[in-house]
């Protein structure tokens, strides 16, 4: 509920200034693929496993700084499964886990744009940070637990405008959780927890879009130039 409230709370924020289409609304839907992971406290307490690729979907809200500049702040929402192999004890047999995963996103991005001479594509790049909030759950025991960790990530894309309100959102991005940042997950049969602490950093590379809508007042046209008076005609002056 918080991340929500604080979400919503960003968004309103940034709509309180309609004027000339400088906010944005925006939609994505993206393919995140595959991430290996592993964290090894000794050589007999471990994890190692794959966070499973999927669609990730989410909303932003964007502020046109300047022409060339945005800011935006957004929420992704993926849920996949992370098969794991592990031990816990450093005894025993190695265990096995497909592990439910939520991860949600909340992040703070800044966008530099280029245009063609009519304006119709546009495109940016940059970079975003903020924080993944991971929910796991164990499918076996039902347990569950959840970590809030510092994400990063950078993006190069292109929009498409079929309109003057609204375009066609093609991009590439890519997305880390530091886990390093208040310990590792804990990948056991619990669910998750802080038992083992090493570094380990989780990246996942998509590639998608989505939609762009342009918020607020059109900005006016320029008027056009007034149509030049000819000169009078003298006549010639009769002798």
């Amino acid at each position: 509920m918080k991340k929500i409230t604080l979400l919503l709370f960003l968004l309103a924020f940034l709509s309180v200034d309609l004027k000339a289409q400088k906010i944005r609304a925006n939609v994505y839907a993206m393919y995140e693929f595959d991430d290996s992971f592993e964290s090894y406290y000794t050589d007999y307490i471990y994890y190692q496993g794959k966070i499973k690729g999927g669609l990730q979907g989410g909303i932003g809200l964007e502020y046109m700084l300047r022409p060339n500049k945005g800011l935006e702040i957004m929420y992704l929402h993926q849920s996949t499964t992370a098969p794991t192999y592990f031990n816990e004890y450093g005894y025993g047999a190695e265990n096995y886990e497909a592990f439910d995963l939520n991860i949600d996103y909340i992040m703070l991005a800044g966008s530099s744009y280029i245009r063609n001479a009519t304006g119709k594509l546009e495109g940016f790049g940059g970079l975003m940070m903020g924080m993944a909030i991971v929910g796991l759950e164990n499918p076996s025991s039902g347990e569950n637990a959840s970590a809030t960790k510092f994400a990063w990530g950078f993006r190069l894309g292109g929009n498409i405008w079929l309109n003057d309100r609204i375009g066609i959102k093609l991009q590439g991005d890519l997305l880390s959780i530091v886990q390093g940042a208040g310990g590792g997950l804990y990948f056991g049969t619990g669910g998750a927890g802080a038992g083992i602490s090493t570094y380990s950093t989780m990246y996942q590379f998509g590639l998608g879009g989505g939609l762009t809508f342009k918020i607020g007042p059109s900005a006016p046209k320029p008027a056009p130039a007034p149509a030049a008076t000819p000169a009078p005609v003298q006549e010639p002056v009769k002798q």
